[in-house]
């Protein structure tokens, strides 16, 4: 893939518009028509995903480059293209939910499908109507701090979190994330280390190390560079995914309420 980025920098551009401006999604265009500088900017690497209309007379592309989504907009002349955040006049990016839904809606989608295939350690009672996925690597410490941070939804009942365990931090991080798989109980075997470092008697087999690569070869299959990565299905059912330690806002969406 060519280097893109920095060559991308020289159309970046963040503009300002007036507050309350929505964005209708269109696909009426395909690949092979994209007009000349959104071709250009596929030859530097960006992935074309859509269109959508956006507001002065701009038109917009979501696209994506090595796992992160990108808003590219073409001028109402179609001769010139910028790639950046579009923001209102309150600072709110106003693509944000169109990339959300034209870039990684589809791939959330499918990775929501192949998670439940995987083998993950479950946190909590597999009654609980709420299922969380979420990427963790024993040695990571804003893995523990979601495990912490989901323990009231966790101990209320509300929420079920499955641990994809996966060895990507450290050289022992393999090692620890196939023992706890293969613990007698696996989910007080993850609770154990999360909450004092502790790692089981017995280690890892073969069986529990095949696992691990599978887990992390997902990972890296969806294109997910850091732990935890943390997925949701909100109430209509479309999965979003979180990177990294979450915040407030965002820990609540994942949990479903503000508490539970």
């Amino acid at each position: 893939m060519p280097a893109i980025y920095p060559r991308m920098t020289t159309f970046r551009l963040t503009l300002i518009l007036g507050a309350g401006i929505a964005l209708a999604i269109s696909l009426h265009a395909t690949a092979d028509e994209w007009p000349a500088p959104i071709q250009e900017l596929e030859q530097q690497g960006l992935t074309i995903h859509g269109e959508f209309d956006a507001p002065d007379g701009l038109t917009g592309y979501a696209a994506s480059a090595r796992g992160q989504s990108v808003a590219a907009y073409l001028t109402s002349g179609g001769d010139h293209a910028v790639v950046g955040t579009l923001i209102d006049a309150e600072g709110q990016d106003v693509s944000a939910e169109r990339l959300e839904q034209l870039v990684n809606g589809p791939r959330n989608a499918e990775l929501w499908q192949e998670m439940a295939d995987q083998h993950w350690v479950r946190d909590g009672d597999k009654e609980a109507p709420r299922i969380i996925y979420t990427f963790s690597d024993p040695n990571c410490p804003y893995c523990r701090q979601l495990w912490e941070k989901a323990q009231p939804w966790v101990e209320n009942g509300d929420v079920q979190v499955r641990h994809l365990m996966v060895g990507i931090l450290k050289a022992d991080s393999p090692e620890k994330a196939a023992a706890i798989l293969n613990a007698k109980n696996p989910g007080e075997a993850l609770a154990e280390h999360y909450r004092n470092g502790a790692m089981p008697d017995t280690e890892g087999d073969e069986q529990s190390e095949e696992w691990v690569d599978e887990n992390s070869q997902l990972m890296r299959d969806g294109q997910l560079h850091a732990t935890p990565a943390t997925f949701y299905q909100d109430d209509s059912g479309d999965v979003h995914s979180v990177m990294g330690a979450p915040t407030p806002d965002k820990l609540r969406a994942i949990m479903g309420s503000d508490t539970p």
